[in-house]
């Protein structure tokens, strides 16, 4: 799917702003910080001359519903792309909110976000998103970087993407290779021209950052990580992620339902495909029969309910009935 930044900006603004006041305190830069600002290496030197780390990843599974793997199968991202929110000062909390509620008619969906307080993780990354076409969707896992007002906010949520970028690319057994396993929205457009985003480059460039200072440090994070479990090579471990939610299963709806197509002979089954659509069956119920079934899931505002392994009736032909325990 294609991804907006200026239709989901625009919802974000809407959803997650009204009402709310944002204030910035700038946070003054050391001077060694400041002569590296010149050629880009401010904010990594900041990052350690402050001793910032991490935060640990949230995961709080989302609203998307429209599970499927990569290219190369379920569990098998190639990699992380790097996007930005395009939004200045509004958080993860409230981006992901704003997304779960308006990717159905946005058609656009990532995995996490990351600001200055917070990563927050909405989709299990085992499985795709819609964020940066179809090659990229098919091939990566993506967050979205949130704008903010301040040089301290800034290097924060710069640590906190990095971290989340190696720990993914870790906990999926990837090589760190700048470019390949690691890109940013624009690598993506040139790479696939699904797209011609060119994010993060206009935001990174307004901090005098580059995704080449970001390389430099997710490749310090991802080898300190793998060498000792914390981001700087210290004994004490970074913070862990917590456990991703798995995939979950269509509700479990155990019952009968009663099976009639008042307008045909017949009542049409559907089969769902791995990517969530659904095609008609060439196979159908008889009208006025009574079937088990044992899921259900919601699919283009109607529930479906299962009677065969992938075999389903949509509710307009079908009465439910749970069963009794």
């Amino acid at each position: 799917m294609m991804f907006s930044k200026k239709l989901i900006a625009g919802a974000v603004t809407s959803v997650a702003l009204a009402g709310m006041g944002f204030v910035s305190t700038e946070v003054a830069i050391p001077m060694a910080a400041q002569e590296a600002r010149a050629n880009n290496t401010w904010v990594n030197d900041y990052i350690r001359y402050n001793n910032i780390k991490p935060v640990q990843i949230q995961n709080q599974e989302g609203t998307f519903n429209r599970w499927f793997g990569y290219r190369g199968g379920v569990g098998r991202p190639e990699g992380v792309v790097i996007h930005e929110t395009a939004t200045p000062n509004v958080g993860a909390a409230q981006y992901a909110y704003a997304f779960n509620k308006n990717w159905p008619h946005l058609y656009t969906y990532v995995h996490a976000f990351a600001d200055d307080k917070a990563i927050l993780n909405i989709h299990n990354t085992d499985y795709g998103v819609w964020g940066a076409g179809p090659s990229a969707n098919n091939r990566y896992i993506q967050i979205e970087l949130c704008e903010v007002g301040t040089t301290d906010q800034f290097a924060r949520s710069i640590s906190n993407d990095a971290y989340y970028t190696a720990a993914k690319l870790i906990q999926y057994g990837l090589p760190f290779i700048p470019g390949k396993t690691v890109l940013s929205h624009h690598d993506v457009s040139n790479t696939f021209g699904d797209t011609n985003h060119v994010d993060p480059d206009g935001y990174f460039g307004a901090w005098s950052y580059d995704m080449n200072q970001f390389y430099d440090l997710v490749g310090k994070y991802y080898n300190n990580l793998k060498a000792t479990g914390s981001v700087d090579g210290a004994a004490q471990p970074a913070p862990a992620p917590a456990p991703e939610p798995a995939k979950p299963n269509p509700n479990v709806t155990k019952g009968s339902i009663w099976a009639d197509n008042p307008a045909s002979y017949s009542v049409p089954l559907m089969a769902f495909r791995a990517d969530g659509t659904a095609k008609l069956s060439n196979r159908g119920l008889g009208n006025k029969t009574p079937w088990a079934t044992d899921q259900s899931r919601m699919y283009n505002g109607h529930k479906f309910y299962r009677v065969s392994t992938n075999e389903w009736v949509e509710d307009t032909y079908a009465k439910y009935t749970p069963a009794n325990y």
